[in-house]
């Protein structure tokens, strides 16, 4: 909760006067002109996307005030539409535009120049995807299509709804790494509930991805599993995952 830790200083309420009214040095434009984006607080840059507050509220104190309710940034970016909304003096336009702003930054943690990522790790997974899958409502398998040399080629969605080996179709998880000719795939899928403790159900559709990948020739390296904050690699929980030869079974022996 960065605004309950700091407190109510000059930089995070204008105490109901319009920001226009602050000396020029704290204005959040001002300030990130004069220091960046990184210089700023959550505040800030939240009053910078809704531009404008409410008659007798400022945009840096709806921010505030909303980071407040939700807890911190976090729950702010994991609220629904409909719950920004609700938000005093937020409304249906400013909870659009911050929608598309976490949705933005969202994008970008997982996005990447092509053969820049490389897979070291479990982490090197979850770092990328718990941006984008860590909040998901509904469980959505992706599946990480690999170079021999462990860079990322593609990541495709390859499900959404219930992840268990009686409603995905194995198959589906090897059509793209097939057309594109992937040496190794690495699965990740998310559990909303934020616990990503793997069930039964993700240790037979591991197993079924392990038999399958075997008759293809791709080797399935790992079956990574994202909570809200948190993952668990099936790698390092024991499962006996192919260990090929070479710099491929270096790179993925986290």
């Amino acid at each position: 909760m960065e605004m309950a830790r700091r407190g109510t200083g000059a930089h995070e309420t204008t105490s109901g006067r319009p920001i226009v009214a602050l000396p020029a040095p704290e204005r959040p434009r001002e300030r990130l002109a004069a220091l960046g984006a990184g210089g700023l607080l959550s505040a800030e840059l939240i009053a910078l996307i809704w531009g404008s507050g409410t008659r007798g509220t400022s945009a840096l104190d709806l921010a505030a005030d909303a980071l407040v309710r939700h807890d911190g940034l976090a729950g702010l970016a994991a609220a629904s539409p409909l719950e920004l909304e609700a938000l005093p003096g937020v409304g249906v336009a400013r909870a659009a535009q911050l929608t598309a702003a976490f949705e933005l930054g969202r994008r970008l943690a997982a996005d990447w120049p092509v053969g820049r990522w490389t897979i070291r790790a479990p982490a090197d997974v979850a770092d990328r995807l718990i941006p984008q899958m860590g909040r998901l409502e509904r469980e959505e398998l992706r599946v990480v299509l690999l170079t021999a040399k462990n860079s990322v080629m593609k990541v495709v969605t390859v499900y959404v709804g219930n992840v268990s080996a009686s409603l995905v179709r194995v198959g589906e998880l090897f059509r793209d790494a097939v057309r594109v000719n992937a040496a190794g795939v690495v699965l990740v899928h998310n559990h909303p509930s934020g616990d990503p403790a793997p069930s039964p159900d993700d240790l037979h559709l591991t197993a079924e991805a392990l038999a399958a990948g075997r008759l293809l020739d791709i080797d399935v390296l790992d079956h990574v599993v994202i909570g809200h904050d948190a993952f668990v690699s099936l790698r390092d929980r024991g499962v006996a995952f192919d260990r090929p030869a070479g710099a491929r079974a270096r790179a993925a022996g986290a």
